[in-house]
């Protein structure tokens, strides 16, 4: 066979070229099976996430990112739901939404409340999704059955009495529960010992805007007791004598009320009467201190004795909404036009365009039930003389 002649600058160049593709497939080598593969030392920082990739059961590589944990300041706050086992699956978007929208990147705790023991299924499923601590509680059974002082024939008649009416949960029992329970036992339970603030979250709500900003800070920084997104007038055949019960509490402890309440927000007839207005409770989130203070257990007392929540149908939210307008100075109380939220039927959407797309909010700003004629949104910045934003009237048909 003939020999092939290299010239020996030739065979240099060729050597240098061996050696070059060597080392470029051995830092190949390396890269791929040492420097990437996953362990506790693998991980490297990308923006504010780090990178990994992640060897699968199914013999693929995944490329993921994991948030890096917050630490900066936080307030002693939580999130707060009461729920059935049988909401599991209805929360988990109200959930996903708060953690995706806000809670991932602050992680706040969560506090699940239940009159019946959770499910491992559920406690597992829900602190999956959960950036912050999660907590689970049984609630007491004193606080979720009739008081001794209810006259159970007159309560059942009342109920018979609602739905041969059709009144929206006029025949529930459970649902005469949870509004007592929301109205006077929430914050006494001992998992919101630790905390101080609270938000309020319920199954198949969710936010349509970004929230780049801690919300619990913002209260404490501006001296906010109580925040809201929508307001609506209540039913009025839910509560008939709410309002005089509310009065003859006022006329005994005048005390209570400070000089720049918010009545107006409640009555257009100095207190006459009640324009059935109020803050919608299934999204609200306020300081636990205005509940667990002196003029709201005294006027919940007076209210629990009077037997609305069960010959009646007294909500949480109308009594909340009272409370916080007569307890608190009137700037004490903030609406989040900002957040974007639902919950059926009604949306909060952002108008202002740099605020919508800033935050990018998902929601149709035409749907906005702010600024509604059934709204009570427009008479809250009315009497508060608050700046609405441009374009407001457009949307109060």
């Amino acid at each position: 066979m003939a020999k092939v002649s290299i010239p020996k600058n030739r065979e240099l160049l060729v050597r240098r070229i061996g050696i070059l593709c060597i080392t470029l497939g051995l830092l190949y080598y390396l890269l791929n099976n040492f420097g990437l593969q996953y362990n506790s030392n693998s991980s490297r920082t990308v923006g504010h996430h780090e990178q990994y990739v992640l060897s699968g059961k199914d013999g693929y590589k995944y490329r993921k990112v994991s948030y890096e944990p917050y630490t900066g300041p936080k307030e002693k706050a939580t999130f707060v739901t009461l729920a059935r086992n049988s909401d599991l699956y209805s929360l988990l978007e109200s959930i996903k939404s708060v953690e995706d929208r806000f809670n991932s990147k602050f992680q706040y705790d969560w506090v699940f409340l239940n009159d019946e023991e959770f499910t491992e299924e559920f406690k597992n499923v829900t602190s999956a999704l959960i950036s912050g601590q999660t907590k689970y509680g049984l609630v007491p059974k004193e606080h979720w059955s009739f008081p001794s002082w209810i006259d159970q024939d007159k309560a059942a008649a009342v109920r018979e009495e609602m739905r041969a009416k059709k009144i929206i949960y006029g025949d529930s029992i459970s649902y005469r529960h949870m509004c007592r329970f929301e109205s006077g036992f929430f914050y006494r339970h001992p998992l919101l010992d630790d905390y101080d603030w609270y938000w309020r979250v319920e199954p198949d709500i969710k936010l349509h805007c970004d929230i780049n900003y801690d919300v619990f800070k913002f209260m404490a920084d501006n001296n906010k007791k109580y925040a809201f997104t929508i307001s609506i007038k209540e039913y009025e055949a839910t509560i008939p004598t709410l309002w005089k019960t509310t009065r003859d509490f006022m006329a005994l402890h005048p005390e209570y009320l400070p000089e720049n309440n918010m009545l107006d927000f409640l009555s257009d007839d100095d207190g006459e009467s009640y324009n059935l207005c109020h803050f919608w409770s299934n999204f609200e989130i306020a300081s636990l201190d205005l509940w667990r203070g002196e003029a709201y257990s005294a006027y919940f007392e007076y209210l629990d004795k009077a037997g609305g929540f069960f010959y009646e149908r007294w909500g949480d939210a109308p009594v909340h909404s009272i409370a916080a307008s007569l307890f608190l100075e009137r700037d004490q109380i903030h609406h989040f036009g900002d957040l974007g939220y639902y919950h059926v039927p009604f949306h909060q959407c952002p108008i202002d365009d740099d605020v919508r797309l800033g935050n990018r909010c998902d929601c149709d700003p035409k749907k906005d039930f702010t600024w509604h004629s059934y709204s009570c949104g427009s008479k809250f910045y009315a009497v508060n003389k608050l700046p609405r934003p441009d374009g407001w009237q457009e949307h109060s048909s």
